[in-house]
């Protein structure tokens, strides 16, 4: 069996019909039961949201506004979750878990409720196999996104968690796992005090790696030590949004999330192909968040996987959408950047560069149009940089493709020596 299940090779209009018709039902669900999207979208006919167009006319959720929701619910209420959630405590909500903020998330008691298995099987895990488990399991929910994923394919776990590296070895050469899950940079350290305790792994030769940044040269270096590693991109509010494949081209999308790459500061969906803010919409009934900002930023890939897989792809993590900075004492956020270019319809895009070293900050709007030669529009961008950032800017009318095709909004380039 070359795939996990018939939904990864449905032609691409079957799915995005599936999930066009399966997002109307979602957002009232969410209106309907989570109290904090019965705010955010009151007065939207939950009906009509049957399209890309009309979901990218919904309010982004940034992680920040989550965790200010989060904040001002506790303090108000008691609810832990801002709103956010459909589920109470109780048997419907095994477990919770926090990140760094702190952002709380519920677990379900659906089976595979993070959706992990799917990635485990493009890694090469197969029921019946033994999984080394060295994410965390305590406070984030990585080592239970693991272990219920593993379940569910059908394989057993040995919840190693984090640290005790010599015991994680000996453990290994004892029950000799089939593979190990956890972060690439873990996975590194116990190779190698594998080997300076001289014992031997053999049957470590395949593993699911994430949480980091896995660039081509650790892959290279754990292929050089046996072990085949496949990486996946999943967060602790949506669980699995993609993986990666046997054939290496980006990371296919995961089959019950609506993925929209956005210009970073607004809601807009760029151009295929274009870098921006990944922005996620799960299908998930217990948390139903709907246009869920990660921060992230990736771009789509053309084409389908050569392996079969005809879901979209995104090239994977290329850095984070929150370019907020500090010029003058004042904070300049991409949000900005993008209410400048609006008024203008002349103004394709747009990159705000820093320049300077410390207290000697200065700073260009580059923007692309046809307009080279417009000198009123040059002047009323300059007055419109003051009008929304409260400081004085450069303009620089660059010629359409000029910017680089990085999800930069803002760029700083000053001197810290």
């Amino acid at each position: 069996m070359k795939h996990y299940d018939a939904l990864e090779t449905r032609a691409p209009e079957v799915r995005e019909a599936a999930l066009m018709a399966a997002l109307p039902a979602q957002v009232a669900h969410a209106k309907a039961h989570a109290p904090a999207f019965a705010e955010l979208l009151q007065g939207v006919d939950a009906a009509s949201v049957n399209s890309r167009a009309a979901l990218a006319k919904l309010p982004v959720i940034r992680k920040y506004e989550l965790l200010e929701r989060q904040k001002a619910s506790r303090a108000a209420s008691g609810n832990v979750f801002g709103g956010f959630s459909t589920l109470g405590f109780g048997k419907t909500m095994p477990r919770v878990f926090a990140s760094p903020g702190t952002i709380y998330e519920p677990e379900g008691t659906r089976p595979d409720y993070w959706r992990m298995a799917r990635t485990m099987f493009a890694a090469g895990f197969r029921p019946g196999e033994l999984i080394h488990n060295c994410f965390s399991y305590h406070f984030t929910p990585a080592g239970s996104m693991m272990e219920t994923g593993a379940h569910a394919l059908g394989c057993t776990v040995f919840p190693g968690g984090i640290g005790q590296t010599e015991q994680q070895v000996g453990a290994m050469a004892e029950l000799q796992p089939a593979g190990y899950i956890g972060t690439p940079s873990f996975l590194k350290i116990i190779i190698e005090k594998a080997a300076e305790m001289g014992v031997a792994l053999p049957s470590l030769r395949k593993a699911l790696v994430s949480g980091e940044a896995f660039p081509p040269s650790l892959r290279d270096w754990m292929t050089a030590h046996g072990v085949d590693a496949y990486q996946c991109y999943a967060t602790a509010d949506v669980g699995l949004i993609a993986y990666e494949t046997a054939s290496r081209q980006g990371l296919v999308l995961d089959e019950g999330v609506i993925v929209e790459i956005v210009r970073p500061g607004t809601g807009d969906p760029v151009p295929e192909g274009e870098v921006g803010e990944l922005v996620i919409t799960t299908l998930n009934p217990d948390y139903p968040l709907i246009r869920f900002g990660t921060g992230d930023l990736s771009a789509i890939l053309p084409g389908t996987c050569p392996t079969g897989r005809t879901g979209q792809r995104i090239k994977g993590w290329m850095g984070r959408a929150d370019q907020t900075t500090k010029i003058r004492g004042m904070f300049v956020h991409p949000g900005q950047v993008a209410e400048i270019v609006k008024r203008f319809p002349e103004v394709t895009k747009a990159r705000l560069v820093v320049t300077g070293e410390m207290a000697n900050d200065q700073m260009a709007l580059h923007v692309e149009t046809t307009a080279l030669t417009d000198a009123g529009l040059k002047s009323r961008l300059s007055d419109a940089v003051r009008d929304v950032t409260k400081l004085r800017g450069e303009v620089h009318l660059v010629v359409l493709g000029s910017l680089a095709n990085d999800g930069k909004v803002i760029e700083d380039a000053r001197s810290y020596e």
